[in-house]
């Protein structure tokens, strides 16, 4: 299958289950009763709402990620290992730290257990939380985490975790974390938290259905993902191919002598950065954030990632192609290196400022995002580009018309491919909106799911 096919399977495939995913309903309780909060009026009558310590027992770990002499080896489930899983498995690779004996046998991790993340730099990453899948001996739960350990036989773990990640019941950890640069949950926040409780039996149920659920949905999030991956790498190779090769398939070539280049259409010339460019780096304005707080009018005030921050005046107000000077993505590439920034604007010293002599800025900004700037780059503790080292790079140089030509082109593919991949990322938003609202009926009982579920 070539490349293309795949990609409109994968499109065709993720828009059918998608749209089974959208035609399904639920069916509501027969009955229901008031529960006097603003955040849930009912649930269904025969459920309990009651506070979490009634549940479970809940601790905060103090176990660090320090080994020290004389104490018991042991692995660290850890702040990231609880974000980035719905469920606390063998198969994560766990950081080795060591514990005292009272420690392991306080924090050792079971099956049911449910952890939960009880601080963050974002109120809203409060409580997330990830269910124990299986009896892990050896692993301790690890520090910046509360561990929940239902009661048997009134709570189930599954089924907590997924009523924690649910909206209105998380939403009463992220309005009680205090904060400012961290927020965080005290051990009473998370113990005197609301949960709604059905019978153990049907806590069960909806967990078993919620687990099929969002394992089909999940598939098809990882589907849309993977489409949009495979539209922008089609849509880079396009643009790359236009500005390397040209948009003649059958012009004749010629080395030109550059590793990263390649051939390049015989008509082409080979030039050094310092003659295609106007250098403008005496024009920036590093101003304070003294200064730039009086102002009273806002422009943007780029670096060389993007947007820093608002100043007031005037600096440029034509399209201009800014190259990064010094960072840590010079090496990394982490950030682009090179984009075009358009209005009126003031420009740090963290940036040089390109006006292309002629040609298209879509030309330009797309070659100079290929370019391996990283042999030109001095140091590495404070990576740098000098104006005279950026100079020296050599670049293809097609005639002016063809230039202009594979302008128009790059806006073409960016135009098509940018739609197809908004439209794909907007159902992928959609999507994920969906698997949480689902969650959060279910949990909350304003769905009735006991008949989805084999006995």
């Amino acid at each position: 299958m070539t490349r293309a096919a795949g990609t409109e399977a994968l499109l065709e495939e993720a828009e059918r289950l998608e749209v089974e995913a959208a035609a399904r309903s639920w069916a509501p309780y027969p009955e229901y009763r008031a529960t006097g909060l603003h955040w849930l009026e009912q649930v269904p009558a025969h459920w309990r709402l009651q506070k979490l310590k009634h549940a479970a027992r809940i601790q905060f770990s103090n176990v660090d990620k320090k080994s020290e002499d004389g104490e018991q080896p042991v692995c660290l489930c850890n702040y990231v290992d609880v974000y980035y899983h719905d469920r606390i498995t063998s198969d994560i690779e766990f950081m080795e730290a060591t514990a005292l004996p009272r420690e392991v046998a306080k924090f050792q991790l079971m099956l049911g257990d449910v952890l939960v993340t009880k601080d963050s730099e974002d109120p809203h990453d409060i409580c997330v939380p990830a269910v124990v899948a299986e009896d892990l001996p050896g692993v301790l739960c690890g520090y910046h985490l509360a561990q929940i350990r239902p009661i048997p036989g009134d709570a189930y773990g599954p089924y907590l975790s997924y009523a924690l990640a649910s909206s209105g019941i998380r939403d009463q950890f992220r309005m009680r974390a205090n904060g400012i640069t961290r927020f965080g949950l005290s051990q009473d926040d998370i113990c005197s938290s609301l949960v709604c409780l059905p019978p153990l039996p049907e806590q069960q149920t909806i967990a078993a259905f919620l687990d099929r659920k969002t394992r089909q949905i999940d598939e098809l999030i990882e589907k849309k993902r993977r489409l949009i991956d495979l539209l922008q790498e089609k849509r880079t190779a396009l643009i790359s191919h236009a500005v390397t090769k040209g948009l003649n398939p059958d012009a004749p070539m010629k080395p030109s002598g550059i590793d990263w280049l390649g051939d390049v259409p015989e008509h082409w010339n080979i030039e050094r950065l310092k003659a295609l460019f106007t250098n403008l780096n005496h024009r920036r304005v590093p101003i304070s954030a003294e200064i730039r707080g009086g102002m009273s009018k806002a422009y943007p005030y780029y670096g060389a990632s993007g947007i820093i921050d608002y100043v007031e005046d005037y600096i440029f107000d034509e399209p201009l192609l800014l190259v990064a000077e010094d960072g840590a993505n010079l090496l990394s590439r982490s950030t682009p290196l090179a984009f075009v920034a358009s209005g009126q604007y003031w420009v740090n010293n963290h940036a040089h400022i390109l006006r292309p002599r002629v040609g298209p800025l879509s030309f330009w900004e797309s070659l100079l995002q290929l370019a391996p700037l990283e042999p030109l780059v001095t140091g590495s503790a404070q990576p740098k580009l000098t104006k005279e080292n950026l100079g020296t790079l050599p670049l293809p140089v097609p005639p002016l018309d063809e230039q202009q030509q594979i302008g128009q082109a790059i806006d073409s593919i960016r135009k098509r491919y940018d739609g197809v991949i908004g439209a794909v990322g907007q159902g992928l938003e959609q999507v994920k909106e969906y698997r949480q609202s689902l969650i959060s009926d279910a949990v909350t009982g304003k769905i009735d799911v006991r008949e989805e579920v084999p006995s």
